[in-house]
């Protein structure tokens, strides 16, 4: 996943691609605070890629949110910055699951763990995030989980 985030890197410089170049420093630069965060607890080896998923989901997620804080402000130049950085980090994460497949995978997680009541939500979002992160829209199963056990 780094050897690919940093070519693509190399190729932007390449190119001369400003805003995707602006993009991918951003990508490097959370890998690296996450990198420095692992060290101190021990882990010399960097973080896996499980962990360069979520943080590329967060920055999904983030960015997200600002482009429906700029659309509600009328900054609608800002919100289109905000797209482009989604396209290009949306690139290096695995193909997101459809309404059928997360409805089935949420079925199968209630199923393995058991769960009977919205108390065991917590528990079942923790598997869906073990199994499918940086696939699957947490938000969008959280709605459907409290619509199978309320």
């Amino acid at each position: 996943m780094r050897d690919r985030i940093n070519t693509e890197l190399k190729d932007a410089m390449r190119a001369k691609d400003a805003p995707r170049l602006s993009t991918l420093r951003l990508i490097n630069a959370a890998i690296k605070d996450k990198d420095i965060a692992a060290r101190t607890d021990g882990q010399d080896a960097g973080v896996p890629d499980e962990d360069i998923l979520a943080i590329l989901a967060k920055m999904i997620k983030q960015r997200l949110d600002s482009i429906t804080a700029y659309e509600e402000a009328g900054r609608l130049e800002l919100a289109e910055k905000e797209r482009a950085e989604v396209t290009v980090i949306e690139e290096f994460l695995p193909r997101q699951l459809n309404e059928v497949e997360i409805s089935a995978a949420i079925t199968a997680a209630i199923a393995e763990i058991e769960a009977s009541s919205i108390r065991d939500m917590g528990r079942v979002m923790g598997a869906l995030k073990a199994k499918y992160a940086g696939r699957m829209d947490f938000s969008k199963a959280g709605a459907v989980i409290k619509g199978l056990l309320g």
